[in-house]
């Protein structure tokens, strides 16, 4: 590693050498190739005059590139699909007349993209469907586990530790539907020519509109693709960069809410992401137990959703058949993009894996705020036992503000029962009113809710892809 010019934090810090490779030069240049193999194979079975022979050689140096010699070519040229063009001639000399024939730059280099962006999609997807799973466990096993839910941070009524995590995981599951969707719509460009037009085929194949109209499709066929754009200009539609990144804005916005529950709950001391033997939380205070992980899937997931705007914009100011102020700008934002939330979703599968929850701390904070959330409840039980339940529910309004007057401005523990208890009007002992103090009763359905989502939603889609289950996140920092 060279320490005296920047490198990518995204490649050194956060994602991982699978998806790294995938957006390396050496996976883009074989592309290149492969897409080159594809156009002579096509071009010879629609009748143009290319030999076996040259093909055999094309394929016999579809993965050794002669990097040294495209570069000294690109020096002299300033073109890079040119110079590799000539690099593979010169590694094919009998090949050389025929490589690239009738194409123009954007036959490697869109037809590459997609295949890039594809490949990249999988693997998101992979993990996507990981990160699914952990949650799915994490929800099962705390299905029933009360706990104080919040709206707007304020206390509200309970839920539990599961059907809290299955909010978390119902927005995976839009976000696998949206890719799903995109992954399935996912077209090449083809071979259309410098304004999509195929006049250079035109002129190759005399004309004949059979031939002319069997191209894409044998090329896509050639390269795992079902269809083409069925038009272009010289380029693929950007707004498909579009859809592309606002899949990965999507799943970073997911990321970003589970990381912000997490970091808030940490601070609460119910639930905690994992933290290593080793690991310092802070440097000068050795007791934190800082969230970082969390902290750094919100760091990240911000530049993904902010990125996402690049490929919208890219797209709505191409001019007519194609301008090339796109180039610079995919270089940078559509495989960081990736790379991102790459680093993203493998954050995400460490931390869902290895949740660590406080049942006690979680029980003493419902149990403090239980009696509020129990009034209507006692106020039923009252009016049951003859109580009149206008006068019951001024009542207990007023105990209610004077017990939290004594939790917020004298510090003490909620004495609302003891306050209930001690009015006649009531008619129940303290006792009594403990006997109500029981969590699960207020907690509703979450426990069936919880069930019936995995059963009905998440498992049918893990058992669909059980096959790519059981990976694990490795974390470099």
């Amino acid at each position: 590693m060279s320490n005296d010019r920047y490198v990518s934090p995204l490649s050194e810090r956060y994602a991982s050498r699978e998806m790294q490779y995938i957006f390396s030069p050496d996976m883009k240049f074989r592309t290149w190739r492969r897409l080159w193999i594809a156009l002579a194979e096509t071009e010879k079975e629609l009748g143009l005059n290319i030999t076996d022979e040259q093909i055999e050689e094309l394929k016999a140096h579809a993965d050794d590139i002669n990097y040294d010699v495209a570069k000294e070519r690109e020096k002299l040229v300033r073109h890079d699909v040119m110079s590799h063009v000539y690099a593979y001639g010169v590694q094919c000399p009998k090949a050389k007349g025929i490589i690239h024939l009738g194409a123009t730059s954007c036959y490697v280099g869109d037809n590459t993209d997609v295949i890039i962006m594809t490949e990249a999609l999988k693997l998101v997807r992979k993990k996507l469907v990981n990160v699914m799973s952990e949650l799915a466990k994490f929800a099962d096993k705390y299905r029933a586990q009360p706990t104080l839910a919040f709206t707007h941070f304020q206390p509200a009524q309970p839920t539990t530790v599961g059907k809290r995590a299955t909010l978390w995981l119902m927005e995976l599951v839009m976000d696998l539907q949206d890719l799903d969707h995109v992954l399935d719509n996912m077209m090449l460009l083809g071979s259309k020519g410098t304004t999509g037009t195929q006049a250079s085929f035109k002129e190759l194949f005399e004309n004949d509109k059979e031939k002319i109209n069997k191209i894409d499709p044998m090329i896509a066929e050639k390269m795992g693709f079902k269809k083409c754009f069925p038009v272009s200009g010289q380029t693929y539609s950007r707004k498909l960069d579009t859809r592309v990144a606002n899949i990965l804005s999507g799943i970073a916005a997911s990321a970003h809410k589970f990381s912000n529950d997490i970091r808030l709950l940490q601070h609460l001391k119910e639930v905690e992401e994992p933290f290593e033997k080793n690991q310092i939380g802070s440097s000068a205070m050795a007791y934190k137990r800082n969230p970082m992980r969390s902290e750094r899937i919100a760091s990240l997931a911000r530049y993904v959703m902010i990125d996402a705007l690049n490929p919208a914009i890219t797209s709505a100011t191409q001019w007519f058949e194609r301008t090339l102020d796109d180039s610079a700008n995919k270089r940078l934002s559509i495989p960081e993009a990736f790379l991102a939330v790459d680093g993203i979703l493998d954050l995400y599968l460490n931390v869902a894996s290895g949740l660590v929850v406080y049942p006690k701390v979680i029980e003493k904070r419902l149990m403090s705020e239980l009696p509020f959330m129990a009034t209507e409840n006692i106020m039923m039980d009252a009016v049951k036992a003859g109580g009149d339940r206008q006068e019951l529910h001024e009542k207990i309004r007023t105990l209610s503000m004077e017990a939290g007057r004594n939790v917020k401005e004298k510090g003490l523990d909620n004495n609302l029962l003891e306050l209930i208890a001690a009015d006649e009007s009531f008619n129940m002992s303290l006792d009594d009113l403990k006997k109500t103090m029981n969590p699960e009763n207020y907690v509703g359905r979450s426990p069936e809710q919880v069930d019936e989502f995995l059963s009905q939603v998440v498992n049918p889609i893990l058992e669909e892809n059980k096959d790519i289950l059981g990976i694990t996140a490795e974390i470099n920092v």
